[in-house]
């Protein structure tokens, strides 16, 4: 059975609701999701440098991925165009 939204009303500084705007447009989820997941790393008692650390880890491995995706892209563009020009050598044209 699945967990149901209970609503809350909270206040924030507007510093906290931008900051909040900003994570949750990079993250691409909502400020309410947000809010819920550092409810749960407060609860779950991760620190906020852990927090930190985790995030710059998180944001590497994605800059890391988005490389190797690119690379692999750019390696089969290139394979691409080996095997055609292996298949025009084959065909004698």
């Amino acid at each position: 059975m699945p967990d149901t939204m209970q609503a809350t009303q909270i206040h924030l500084k507007p510093a906290q609701k931008k900051a909040l705007r900003e994570r949750a447009r990079a993250n691409k989820t909502n400020v309410a999701e947000e809010v819920r997941r550092a409810v749960d790393a407060y609860l779950g008692g991760a620190t906020p440098e852990e927090l930190a650390l985790l995030d710059q880890a998180t944001r590497s491995a994605q800059a890391l991925l988005t490389a190797m995706s690119e690379n692999l892209e750019a390696t089969n563009a290139h394979l691409r165009e080996v095997f055609a020009a292996r298949d025009r050598l084959r065909s004698g044209r």
